[in-house]
């Protein structure tokens, strides 16, 4: 049976980077909501005379969140029963916040949890200034509100507590904060394997 993993976590804390250092190393589709909505958020926002970069405003998510969980979702479900892990990469704060969320996702396909081995990758730094360092090195137009509004955006980054239905074993909380990655990519991969 292939795994369903999602990694989560706020903004800088390195879910893209080591979902795809895991991939690279195993059978997995990577599918980031981030590159998957960046066309379509593209052009809404242009459409509506906002800035096409924002990722974080309240115009932001009103007209392009949803549809961008909706559509990582649809692929990923797409490639469940593949020969591959599906990984799902997101901050997922609303979904991650509701118990029924992941079970009604499977339902859309006729699964259930009990049919599709879902996995969380909890991905944090270890303290604030960290992210910020790490989002302004990122030097992406994408974090350009997040800089310029960190007072409000810095309540995004304290850990969220996960209410799916899945045991303790299938979460992961993973600190990010060591530049060297190998260690921390070797961890998630036994915690993908394992059963």
């Amino acid at each position: 049976m292939n795994k369903l993993v999602f990694f989560l976590g706020p903004a800088g804390a390195g879910k893209t980077t080591l979902a795809k250092a895991v991939a690279n190393r195993r059978k997995a589709v990577v599918l980031d909501m981030d590159i998957l909505l960046r066309p379509a958020a593209e052009a809404i926002m242009t459409l509506h005379g906002l800035d096409p970069s924002d990722r974080d405003s309240a115009e932001y998510k009103k007209l392009c969140r949803d549809l961008g969980y909706r559509i990582t979702m649809d692929a990923a479900l797409d490639n469940i029963g593949l020969n591959a892990d599906v990984f799902v990469v997101g901050p997922f704060t609303k979904e991650a916040a509701d118990p029924d969320w992941i079970g009604s996702e499977l339902l859309r396909i006729g699964r259930s949890l009990q049919e599709v081995e879902v996995k969380v990758v909890w991905v944090e730094l270890a303290d604030e200034e960290l992210y910020r360092t790490r989002i302004n090195s990122r030097h992406s137009p994408l974090d350009e509100w997040k800089i310029k509004h960190w007072a409000e955006f810095r309540s995004s980054l304290r850990r969220r507590k996960l209410q799916w239905s899945l045991p303790e074993s299938g979460v992961a909380l993973i600190d990010n904060s060591n530049p060297d990655i190998e260690a921390t990519v070797h961890k998630i991969e036994q915690f993908i394997s394992a059963t």
